[in-house]
Formats: C-alpha cells, sequence, structure tokens
C-alpha cells in the first residue's frame, strides 16, 4: 500500500523523502509510523548510500499533532507516546547511511527533533527553529531535551527550552543547530548536491566512518578510539582501500565497490 504522507524516491542512489501532511506537516502517529516504515526500507535498501528529509509546501515540520496530545490524561500514556517517538527518531539517527534535513520552513517541536536526529542539517534561509512545547504546559518529549543541550550546549538548550522561543537560520547556523544556510531556492540542490558527493566515497568506509562516530559519542575517550582503531584495520582489508590508495597513486577519481 502506498505511503498516505511520506513518499520517497531513489535516484542515483539517494533517497529524497517528503512528509506530506498539510496545512503544517504535523507529526500525528500515522505520519510516524509512515517515517519509521520508509526508514526501515532505507536499512534495507543496499541501493541507497544517503537520504535527504525534506518537507512539502512552506513548513518543514510544525511540531507534533496538537489534538493527539490534548487527550493524553496518564503519565503512562504520555510515556508511551514518547518513547515511541524517540524509538524512532533514534532509528534515523542510527542509520549507518547519512541523513541530510533539508529544513525548508517552520521546524517546531517535533520537528525540531526529527532534524536534529539526522546526522547533517541544511536550511533555507526562511527556516525558523524552536521547542515551543513549554507554552502548552509540557516538554520536548522525542529527545530535543537531550540532542539540542548536546548540540547547543546546556546553557542555550535551557534558554530555548524554557523560553520556547524561535530563532531564525543564521542564529541556528551560529549555535551549530544547523550546518549550513541556504537560499530557498537553492535547498534541495545543495542538499542532493551534498548527498552525493558523500554517497560518491566508498560505502564500507562511510558505514565505518558513521558506526566510529555515532557508537563512540558519549563514551570515554579511550573506548572511542579502540572502535575508531578497529575500523581503521577492518577497513585495511577492503578492495576500496586498495582502491583509493591506487587512484591516488595514478593521479585519477577512484572507482569504489563498496566492498
Amino acid at each position: 500500500m502506498a505511503n498516505q504522507y511520506v513518499t520517497y524516491t531513489v535516484e542515483e542512489s539517494i533517497a529524497v523523502a517528503t512528509i506530506n501532511h498539510p496545512p503544517a506537516n504535523t507529526l500525528s502517529s500515522a505520519v510516524m509510523a509512515e517515517i519509521e516504515q520508509v526508514f526501515s526500507e532505507f536499512e534495507k535498501d543496499s541501493n541507497v548510500k544517503a537520504v535527504v528529509f525534506t518537507g512539502a509546501g512552506q513548513p518543514f515540520i510544525s511540531g507534533a499533532d496538537i489534538r493527539e496530545i490534548g487527550v493524553l490524561s496518564s503519565a503512562k500514556k504520555g510515556e508511551e507516546v514518547t518513547s515511541r517517538g524517540q524509538m524512532i527518531l533514534n532509528k534515523i539517527e542510527g542509520l549507518d547511511k547519512p541523513v541530510i534535513a533539508a529544513i525548508n520552513g517552520w521546524c517546531l517541536g517535533g520537528g525540531l527533533e526529527l532534524a536534529m536526529a539526522c546526522h547533517i542539517r541544511i536550511a533555507s534561509e526562511r527556516a525558523r527553529f524552536g521547542q515551543p512545547e513549554i507554552n502548552l504546559g509540557i516538554i520536548p518529549g522525542f529527545g530535543g531535551t537531550q540532542r539540542l543541550m548536546r548540540i547547543a550546549g546546556k546553557a542555550k538548550a535551557i534558554e530555548l527550552i524554557l523560553t520556547g522561543d524561535m530563532i531564525n537560520a543564521a542564529e541556528a547556523k551560529a549555535i551549530n543547530l544547523v550546518n549550513k544556510v541556504v537560499p530557498e531556492a537553492e535547498l534541495m540542490k545543495q542538499s542532493i548536491g551534498l548527498a552525493k558527493k558523500i554517497a560518491s566515497k566508498g560505502r564500507v568506509a562511510v558505514q565505518k566512518a558513521m558506526e566510529a562516530i555515532l557508537k563512540g559519542d558519549g563514551q570515554p575517550l579511550s573506548e572511542a578510539l579502540k572502535l575508531e582503531s578497529k575500523n581503521f584495520g577492518i577497513l585495511c582489508e577492503t578492495s576500496d582501500m586498495k582502491e583509493g590508495v591506487k587512484a591516488f597513486i595514478e593521479k585519477r577519481q577512484p572507482k569504489f565497490e563498496g566492498k
């Protein structure tokens, strides 16, 4: 059955996924289920080497579905909903293929939480960011209290979460919340271009680099360095490593085969 809210195309090993849930691309339970489904498909599809995730229309994602939140009347239900949301976003973050969030507009609440679970974030100049949950008498529940602190620092995370204030794209860039700010008309071109550049590298090297970074994050430095060394050693036995070195010596572009 075709998805209703989250669709994607794959071209030249780049998957472009789009959430289309007008008018605000809210993260209802049905939308979240489709996000989980498509990322499961990306995980299994060996042809997909990188993912670009964006929103249809004016917003990227304006947040969770307030109507669904409004009917949560017990601590147990609240924990169930947020635990499931965290699990889905952890799936995005844990993917060993780079995920680029192409942020075209409002990126608020659950939308910012999803963007922070992506590995790279590129924003259009008109994008706006915030965690406004405090204005509803709640807090971020899909990982926002933790990822924002780790990305932007504890003090800035406390400020943004406790005030519910929004910031513009330039401010988001200044606190490392996004990697790059581009004109709106250039957003998808640059996001897909970056995905293609990464996809042109050796698949195994990209995978092992992602593993070292993601699994090493939060570990003691000594343990993270052991993981880096182990993965480096694994790559020394690959055909791609031999091709990369040979191509460098011969002053040509390498032809990686993902082996």
